[in-house]
């Protein structure tokens, strides 16, 4: 059984129209719940937890801090890029 819930009370098409595309899908496998989750930064996801209500715990907060994630892929984007500017920087000496 494969069910699809949107958060917040958004319909899919508030979704879809929206920035705010957060997709959720929580499908029974064996005893567990696979629990796939993408934000609107197109980060993605996948945990297994043992009840739905877990699942749903787990997305909340996953969910929650997407702005978060994002900020701090950034700062390391930025931090990689600064470190091979100086290996090309100390190569020429």
């Amino acid at each position: 059984m494969v069910s699809r819930i949107l958060l917040n009370g958004l319909t899919i098409k508030d979704l879809l129209m929206s920035q705010n595309k957060l997709h959720l899908t929580i499908t029974q496998d064996g005893v567990m719940y696979k629990v796939e989750m993408r934000d609107h930064h197109c980060n993605y996801t996948c945990v297994y937890e043992p009840s739905v209500e877990s699942a749903m715990s787990y997305a909340a907060v996953w969910f929650a801090n997407s702005d978060k994630r994002e900020e701090a892929s950034r700062i390391h984007g930025r931090a990689v890029q600064a470190m091979v500017e100086q290996d090309k920087y100390d190569s020429l000496d």
